[in-house]
């Protein structure tokens, strides 16, 4: 268990140049799920996310000669940019190793904080080995993302403030990748109030964390995929790990389906953005993955917002497909004049508004004479997307929905 102790002189040490980042009540969850419902939003802290917080207690308490040598961090993006910025503000050299499918959002944030960037291995684990390499050839400090005491205080301020500003929370749901948050949150809170629940959640494309949980014992991944790149850690830390089996009560994972419905719905109904990583505790509120009494005080912890504009992009739009609120049909029709306006003209009596079309009349799949039209339309949900079915069949329209 991390001290209560480090954790309060690590608030100490951070406060001048740290976020104390707003915990609000979320209404719609709260009514949706008959509960409170509080998130913290790490996404608003400088640079986006919760990582600063350790980075810099850690940097913060390094020696004037260790200060001297520069350091180095492994890092997808979010611990990157908190070495960065505290090395920055510290005047001290910072290299950061990056995973290559690092997205260029987190990139481009760390290279314009100053630090060097160097982009080498296909996950988190790969680009960390070689990082521990680097540091010691170069003699440069290595600044752990989660193994390491002054990185989990620094994290576990979040805790502190959360029970600051709602002192009665019966939970705290927490993202798990390598541990270093939930290890600083799950001690302090539990030093504070042995009662507050801590539910872990990760991601199943990630689940070295999960699976270790439940066998009390390290189990590494052979690989990982998921969108939330911010807990995509292949493999588990006996340090971090121990912190977990001792103060975490439950331990439950999400799906990328449930990570990008829960982006979408912080998006729309909370005006929102945060990455995967930091919607996963909604997710798994939104998806039933533990249980809590009505009237129950939910803290989440939004952990970050440095989500890549395309993958952001990819969300929504899947998302109003599987909530049936855009469809794309593809009509075979007589290719001559008029035939693509009275189409059209049938559609707009349904009230589905038409936001791209595509006219094919040389694909070897068509007879002479015919042209294929595939329309994307914007539609209002289930009902009227089989309202505009009705419309097209009942004027003779032949039709294949592609999605």
């Amino acid at each position: 268990m991390v001290d209560l102790n480090k954790i309060v002189q690590a608030k100490r040490t951070i406060a001048n140049f740290v976020n104390k980042t707003p915990f609000v009540l979320a209404t719609k969850l709260s009514k949706i799920y008959e509960s409170e419902v509080y998130l913290k939003k790490e996404n608003l802290q400088r640079t986006g996310a919760y990582k600063i917080r350790g980075a810099y207690n850690k940097i913060a308490n390094l020696s004037k000669e260790e200060k001297a040598k520069g350091v180095v961090c492994a890092s997808a993006g979010n611990h990157a940019q908190g070495v960065a910025i505290s090395a920055r503000e510290f005047g001290i050299k910072a290299v950061i190793i990056m995973p290559e499918a690092t997205p260029l959002l987190k990139v481009s944030g760390v290279r314009e904080l100053g630090a060097s960037i160097i982009l080498k291995g296909d996950n988190f684990d790969e680009a960390y080995a070689y990082a521990l390499e680097f540091a010691k050839e170069s003699e440069m400090v290595f600044i752990h993302p989660f193994d390491d005491e002054f990185v989990q205080a620094g994290q576990g301020t979040i805790a502190l403030e959360m029970l600051e500003d709602a002192p009665e929370l019966d939970y705290i749901i927490v993202p798990v990748g390598g541990g270093g948050l939930i290890s600083g949150v799950a001690s302090c809170a539990k030093q504070i109030n042995p009662d507050i629940k801590i539910i872990a959640v990760g991601a199943k494309g990630a689940p070295a964390m999960y699976e270790s949980y439940k066998a009390k014992k390290p189990i590494n991944s052979k690989s990982v995929k998921t969108i939330a790149d911010g807990i995509c850690v292949r493999d588990a830390s006996p340090i971090t790990l121990e912190h977990i089996i001792e103060n975490v009560d439950e331990f439950v994972q999400v799906d990328d389906d449930e990570i990008a419905s829960a982006i979408l719905y912080l998006l729309e109904h909370q005006k929102i953005i945060v990455e995967g990583a930091g919607a996963v505790g909604v997710a798994a509120l939104m998806n039933a993955k533990f249980k809590y009494k009505a009237g129950a005080k939910i803290g989440i912890i939004l952990s970050g917002g440095n989500i890549d504009v395309q993958m952001l992009n990819i969300i929504i739009e899947k998302g109003l497909v599987k909530s049936q609120r855009k469809m794309t049909i593809n009509v075979t029709l007589i290719d001559k004049p008029g035939a693509l306006m009275k189409l059209t003209d049938v559609l707009k009596q349904a009230n589905a508004n038409i936001v791209k079309i595509d006219y094919d009349r040389f694909s070897t799949n068509l007879e002479y004479g015919d042209a294929a039209i595939t329309i994307t339309l914007e539609t209002k949900g289930k009902n009227h997307q089989e309202s505009v079915a009705d419309a097209l069949h009942s004027n003779g329209y032949e039709f294949r929905q592609i999605f």
